[in-house]
């Protein structure tokens, strides 16, 4: 982020948070004892259908499971991979939220119409595209005919 406003793990996260809070006027992110700062409110406020992302991003690693599921399953500790999610998580949040207020003021002035699109032969979509890819679509022949996987 500019100006110095990288978010960094500021206190020790401990190995299983209980729960997420926010400091609006530190600009901080705490895990039980654990502290993550600057965390900038429109990172924080970020929301996608009507649910703040941090929030349900944490919930997603921090709720226990239903006892004999696979959501049961989880690691014993908090893993360094999510403190590093959590790290590039708001750091997109916080990016997104300088341009959303942008974003909504453009406009589509001419829409693209499916003519255009079967003159610069995007449509019809073909066959090949509609398939998984494979290594096997294109031959390699190799030595004595057999078929070479490159």
């Amino acid at each position: 982020l500019p100006g110095g406003r990288r978010p960094y793990v500021r206190a020790p996260l401990p190995p299983r948070p209980p729960a997420l809070r926010y400091d609006r006027e530190e600009e901080a992110l705490f895990l039980d004892e654990g502290r993550i700062s600057p965390v900038p409110p429109g990172a924080w406020d970020f929301e996608v259908g009507g649910v703040r992302v941090l929030e349900q991003w944490f919930a997603a690693r921090a709720d226990e499971g239903e006892p004999g599921t696979l959501t049961a399953i989880r690691p014993a500790g908090w893993p360094q991979s999510w403190t590093s999610e959590l790290l590039e998580l708001i750091t997109v949040l916080a990016l997104l939220a300088d341009v959303r207020d942008e974003c909504r003021e453009l406009t589509v002035t001419d829409e693209i119409t499916t003519t255009e699109l079967l003159e610069a032969g995007v449509l019809p979509v073909p066959g090949a595209a509609r398939r998984p890819a494979s290594v096997l679509d294109d031959r390699e022949e190799g030595p004595e005919g057999q078929l070479a996987l490159l």
